[in-house]
């Protein structure tokens, strides 16, 4: 993380009561930021909340003429993952997408610099599930308001985020935080198809550094893949979990592979991603595995 760069800018964090948002606004408020959150809490989390940063209970569709003067704005409030959105997609691209605008409107009145979360879903195929369809849409918005009203946008693409505040159950947990939860229950670790399936998985610590690196200058649609650039079976992560496993049917609407190609995200703005799932995954055994009892 940032050690030594910092700033007073007013800058908004959408969607940052969740995962990764929530990440986002502790490293910005360590780096002395004045962060307004806006959040519904619809899938935000109360204990996710920071002390020092200002929360605005409201939807992205809300009205939002009365907030602003930021410097930036970090977009990460969606309707996330694949599997909810199969069975929810007309919310889905109507807050991915019509949610999307309605900040890109709010940069624009601000004169602000805009950073989307994009999805690295769409490398799988942008018509495969609503997710990914509405993500897409999400760019394609950022770039219209680049082209047309000249508004600085920068597009991230996560790849399969990890690491505190991941959630263990429910529709947007990631697999990480499954496996982990099945370790704590001692039930066995779920694998879905056969687990070739292959992901790049990336440190919540690393995409919160990209989405900082990327606000220091002014873009106009650019894609910044935030990944390793390595990527591992489920297989493989669950032979390093070491625990028992089964097999259940696969889910449809998920890509074989996801690998981030981040040579551009290197060169362009000093992307480079500094934790390993390996180590991520035998801490946590040390932690809760190795030393209970």
């Amino acid at each position: 993380m940032f050690s030594s760069w910092s700033s007073n800018l007013k800058v908004l964090v959408t969607g940052g009561a969740g995962f990764i948002g929530s990440n986002l606004v502790d490293e910005l408020v360590r780096l002395k930021y004045n962060v307004d959150v806006l959040d519904d809490f619809s899938t935000g989390i109360q204990s996710n909340k920071n002390d020092s940063a200002n929360y605005i209970i409201r939807s992205i569709n809300d009205d939002l003429k009365d907030i602003g003067d930021y410097e930036v704005i970090f977009h990460l409030a969606a309707m996330a993952r694949i599997q909810p959105s199969f069975d929810d997609p007309l919310n889905t691209i109507d807050l991915n997408v019509r949610g999307t605008a309605n900040i890109c409107d709010l940069a624009i009145r601000n004169k602000s610099k805009l950073v989307y979360a994009g999805s690295s879903s769409i490398y799988g195929g942008k018509y495969l599930n609503p997710y990914a369809f509405s993500k897409w849409q999400g760019e394609e918005i950022c770039k219209m308001y680049s082209g047309v009203y000249g508004l600085s946008t920068a597009v991230a693409r996560f790849f399969n985020v990890y690491g505190p505040r991941h959630l263990s159950e429910g529709p947007y947990a990631t697999v990480i935080g499954i496996f982990e939860r099945q370790i704590i229950n001692d039930n066995s670790l779920t694998i879905t198809g056969d687990g070739n399936q292959r992901r790049d998985f990336t440190h919540v610590n690393d995409i919160v550094d990209g989405l900082i690196l990327m606000s220091k200058d002014n873009w106009f649609g650019e894609i910044f893949n935030l990944g390793t650039g390595v990527n591992h079976s489920i297989n493989e992560i669950a032979k390093i979990f070491n625990h028992r496993q089964k097999f259940i049917s696969k889910r449809p609407g998920e890509a074989k592979s996801t690998l981030a190609d981040i040579s551009f995200s290197r060169d362009r703005i000093g992307y480079e991603p500094k934790e390993v799932i390996e180590d991520y995954i035998r801490n946590w055994r040390k932690k809760n595995i190795l030393t209970r009892g």
